[in-house]
């Protein structure tokens, strides 16, 4: 989450969404309201084409059509293209074919009546993209879910349209996915990093960003169920369960938002491994094990550096 203390941060916005916060920055204070015009109008075309919570959206006509060659809109068929692409680059381990184990774990609203069991995620193999026709085709038995890489692609082209309308320099975040467009101030954009990311609460560092993006991912929130009983929204696709591994919380920055977000969502489901993945793609990053430990990898700054 942006440090509200940071001086330079000349201008500033929130707005409620997707279950979280908007959060809209800019160095000059007059390009806020141009800056915060484009952030919504991207946000909501993200909503209308992505979103698992409305019936009406672009991904649920696609997904009530199984073994049906749709046409969509450029926008759907980027943020499903970006989500092949994160798969591809993770192994799978970031996977939109999650879309029904989302479901049966009530994580994600219940398309239809049926039932539906906890299982592996079909693979990204099971999704057909026609780029000339800008069509997509679903497998029997697919339902995608976006929600690992749509909300950080939304960040980014956010972000890029209103730096373009403000000629300025601005920061967007999405429920705590952040990225930045533009010249940036002085001492950098000053992030708080916290297991709670949606809110910037709680132990945690302040780091600053200048360029790119940084998403974190966490088991600490977005849970169904209560007590015992309860599970987090990472999902090992390997297995259709939450991701069990060593880590509570990752922290990356990247080139973009989508990176960050896909390696951050990627070391959780990679567990103990994400050290040397991680590590191999030389993405700075901050584990916070289950037990509190805190690992710093491939150049993650010590606090008060910038990335």
């Amino acid at each position: 989450m942006l440090n509200t203390q940071s001086p330079e941060t000349l201008g500033r916005a929130e707005f409620p969404i997707w279950g979280g916060q908007a959060v809209v920055a800019v160095c000059e204070r007059g390009g806020l309201s141009a800056a915060l015009a484009q952030v919504k109008r991207t946000v909501a075309a993200f909503d209308l084409a992505c979103s698992s919570f409305r019936d009406d959206s672009e991904l649920a006509i696609l997904n009530a059509s199984p073994q049906q060659e749709v046409v969509v809109s450029p926008l759907l068929f980027t943020a499903v293209s970006e989500a092949l692409g994160a798969a591809r680059l993770t192994g799978g381990a970031v996977d939109p074919t999650v879309g029904q184990t989302l479901v049966a774990h009530r994580i994600n609203p219940p398309t239809s009546d049926r039932p539906v069991r906890i299982a592996p995620a079909p693979g990204y193999t099971a999704v057909k993209l026609d780029e000339a026709a800008r069509s997509i085709t679903l497998a029997a038995g697919v339902q995608l879910d976006l929600g690992a890489t749509a909300k950080a692609l939304a960040a980014d082209m956010a972000a890029e349209a209103a730096a373009g309308a403000t000629r300025t320099g601005v920061l967007v975040g999405l429920c705590g996915d952040i990225a930045v467009a533009g010249g940036p101030p002085a001492t950098g954009w000053q992030i708080r990093v916290t297991d709670d990311h949606r809110r910037g609460e709680g132990p945690g560092q302040t780091v600053a960003i200048r360029e790119g993006g940084l998403a974190t991912s966490s088991v600490t929130v977005r849970r169904s169920g209560e007590g015992a009983t309860a599970v987090h929204h990472l999902i090992d696709p390997a297995s259709g369960r939450p991701a069990a591994g060593p880590w509570r919380t990752a922290s990356v920055s990247a080139g973009s938002c989508l990176d960050a977000n896909t390696a951050s969502t990627a070391a959780i489901v990679l567990g103990a491994g994400a050290i040397e993945w991680l590590q191999a793609r030389g993405l700075p990053a901050r584990l916070v094990a289950h037990d509190g430990s805190v690992h710093h990898i491939a150049g993650w700054p010590a606090e008060g550096d910038d990335l």
